[in-house]
């Protein structure tokens, strides 16, 4: 009776050290697991036991992560201060790597784009960082890559979302945005004026070579003003147009 006893507390003793000791990975996750210290083989997705006081475990997830970097102070090339934050996503490509090489891959990773931030945009000036954006999230995504490799994180998107500038620097940009059209609205109407002149005098000296035209070009004009009744219009009569009948009445007198 008694070795009953003692067979059955052994079975509920394993049955419960199983229990206990069942890990479940899931398809998105990988297990780096530890046996007194020692690294084991990378536990793949399905059931696994991990024994307690012997086994430890990690697990790595491996979808892509979104990392929000907080405001950074940035000073631009041309001396300008501004405040600018980012979001980066990532992914890990090596569980091993990213347990065994950095002791928190996320936090490393951050750090990492924060400084990467500060001193990239730091080189360029203001209106590349507000002009190029997509060339400067390209360029971080190249540094930030780079430096995370070897930790076995890939990094595949880096995207700047806000620039903050001073009020006054505001203010000065849209008075000079405010000149700029300005400038170019009367450069469009100076333009305008020397079509138009040009055409006139092409016009003009296509009427001097045709005495004809003028005079029909200025009964149009007559025509034009005499329809409406409302007005009186005292227009002179150019000697060209009346000169031959001038003529024909003097050789009729003689």
């Amino acid at each position: 009776m008694a070795l009953l006893i003692v067979v059955l507390a052994v079975v509920a003793v394993v049955l419960i050290v199983l229990l206990v000791s069942l890990r479940v990975i899931p398809e998105y996750q990988r297990g780096i697991a530890f046996r007194f210290g020692h690294l084991r083989p990378t536990l793949e997705p399905g059931i696994h036991f991990v024994f307690p006081l012997v086994d430890s475990l990690q697990r790595v997830d491996l979808r892509v992560i979104t990392l929000t970097i907080p405001p950074q102070e940035v000073i631009t090339k041309d001396n300008v201060p501004a405040r600018v934050n980012a979001v980066v996503l990532f992914k890990v490509l090596e569980p091993k790597d990213a347990i065994l090489k950095v002791e928190n891959y996320a936090i490393a990773t951050s750090q990492i784009s924060q400084t990467t931030l500060r001193s990239l945009l730091g080189r360029v000036d203001l209106d590349t960082l507000l002009a190029h954006r997509d060339d400067l999230n390209i360029d971080l995504q190249g540094v930030i890559d780079a430096r995370t490799k070897p930790w076995g994180i890939e990094v595949s998107t880096v995207e700047i979302k806000d620039v903050e500038i001073p009020e006054a620097m505001q203010r000065a940009m849209a008075r000079e945005a405010e000149a700029e059209r300005e400038r170019r609205a009367k450069v469009i109407s100076a333009r305008g004026e020397l079509e138009a002149s040009d055409e006139l005098r092409q016009a003009a000296e296509t009427l001097s070579q045709s005495p004809a035209s003028l005079q029909l070009r200025y009964l149009q004009t007559l025509l034009e003003l005499g329809a409406d009744q409302n007005s009186t219009v005292v227009f002179p009569l150019p000697l060209d147009i009346i000169g031959p009948l001038l003529n024909k009445m003097g050789n009729a007198l003689k």
